[in-house]
Order: structure tokens, then C-alpha cells, then sequence
């Protein structure tokens, strides 16, 4: 669980990130859910977009993936998810 320094250090970090993944009328499958667990293994930080076609709103996709991967979502804003999942073997971000 992240407290509010954090998640603002992540949120400020998160501003330059591009967004690396998206959510259309598919849904959440479980490839969704492995490229996303790949992709914070690798970066710790990203930025996910809902697209409008989806059947999900970006609250309920983040509140969806965050469960099936064991991530904190940081933010939700507008159609875009920033999440976060520390690296256990080596992290790349260090949070106080």
C-alpha cells in the first residue's frame, strides 16, 4: 500500500511517461493481464489508456487489474491508468 508521499513522488514521475498499453472493446483478458505484469516488472511504472469502446470505465479497469496482478494504482485521470508494482529482484525506483 502506497501512502500519499509516495503515490504523489509516483504521480509527478508518472507525468513524462507515454502510455503503453490500451483496453478497447476486448476487455481485460489474460494476455492483458500478462503484458501488464511484464510491462511493471520491467518499468515498476506505467500508464495505461481505456479506450471509449471499452466495456469498462478507467476506474473499474484499474481497480480490475490492480487485483489480478497485485499492483497499486497511483491514479486514474480522465481514460488514463498509471499502476505500480515494485520489482522484488531489482527495483528501479526507490520510493522513501
Amino acid at each position: 500500500m502506497l501512502n500519499s508521499k509516495q503515490r504523489a513522488k509516483l504521480r509527478s514521475m508518472a507525468n513524462s511517461l507515454e502510455t503503453i498499453l490500451q483496453i478497447g472493446k476486448g476487455g481485460i483478458s489474460e494476455n492483458t493481464v500478462k503484458q501488464v505484469e511484464d510491462a511493471l516488472k520491467a518499468r515498476e511504472l506505467i500508464k495505461i489508456r481505456v479506450l471509449e469502446n471499452s466495456i469498462y470505465s478507467a476506474k473499474e479497469a484499474a481497480n480490475e487489474i490492480a487485483q489480478a496482478t497485485g499492483c497499486d494504482v497511483v491514479q486514474v485521470v480522465g481514460t488514463r491508468i498509471t499502476l505500480y508494482k515494485q520489482n522484488p529482484e531489482e527495483p528501479v525506483i526507490q520510493l522513501d
